[in-house]
């Protein structure tokens, strides 16, 4: 039985960086939130980009789907001439290994709307393929239809601001477990402005923050990281006790194949 079962893990070793599945395991200690800081174990979320300017300023998170495309908001409102840096963990840092990566270009949702934030997902496509290593990898992208249920617990990363008026953001990824909400609950907070588009997550003394926007919210199933959010708006004052809102995916997730497979 030993033998067997050290035979399946050689033979899911072998598998060249699938989906979803960090070389390095994430430790998630429960319901923590960036807004207080935990920092994640170095490059345990291997799909987690930078979004930066040409001065070296982070704006955006985002997330790696694949070697050639990198999945964020619409209203980061990237632009060719930015940056997508992968491998990352302490920005403050020479010595992490980071793949600079330039862009080729840009899709923004066509039905995005600033005013509703509805559709708040943009995709970009990086000039030169990503070089998979046990730092960067992919996550997986939810299924169209697939379900996540209220209450199941979620995490979402990113080197957003750990309180709303902390002068700088900070230098090393931080992460924060938050569960889902169902569109009903999250409606009792925010009203109307919920839509099929969206999914929230928090309101349980966890929040994402300013920074953290275009970043990831991954769920793990079967074994698997899967994108089920991406970061996208929220309390202007990163309220732990308010939902934050992400940009619903398993909703997008055709729009993002259909752009893909024409670009």
């Amino acid at each position: 039985m030993a033998f067997l079962s050290a035979l399946a893990c050689l033979a899911f070793a072998s598998v060249a960086y699938g989906c979803g599945t960090p070389a390095i395991a994430p430790i998630i200690t429960g319901y923590s939130r960036i807004v207080n800081g935990e920092e994640a174990v170095p490059h345990s979320w291997p799909w987690q980009v930078s979004l930066q300017d040409y001065t070296g300023f982070h704006f955006c998170g985002g997330s790696l789907i694949n070697e050639n495309w990198v999945v964020t908001a619409a209203h980061c409102n990237v632009k060719t001439h930015h940056r997508v840096i992968l491998g990352e963990h302490d920005r403050a840092s020479t010595a992490d290994v980071i793949q600079v990566m330039k862009i080729s270009k840009v899709f923004k949702h066509p039905r995005y709307n600033g005013f509703t934030i509805n559709n708040d997902i943009l995709l970009i496509k990086l000039e030169s393929p990503a070089q998979m290593n046990v730092r960067v990898s992919p996550v997986c992208v939810a299924e169209t239809g697939a379900n996540f249920p209220g209450g199941m617990k979620c995490v979402t990363s990113g080197w957003g601001l750990t309180s709303h008026n902390a002068p700088d953001t900070p230098a090393l990824l931080q992460q924060a477990a938050l569960p889902l909400l169902t569109n009903e609950q999250c409606r009792e907070l925010w009203g109307n402005m919920i839509s099929s588009q969206m999914i929230c997550a928090g309101a349980a003394g966890a929040s994402s923050c300013m920074g953290d926007s275009g970043g990831p919210l991954v769920c793990e199933k079967a074994g698997v990281w899967t994108l089920v959010g991406i970061v996208s708006w929220g309390s202007g004052t990163c309220s732990t006790s308010v939902p934050g809102v992400y940009a619903r995916v398993t909703e997008l997730r055709a729009w993002m194949d259909e752009t893909i497979a024409a670009n």
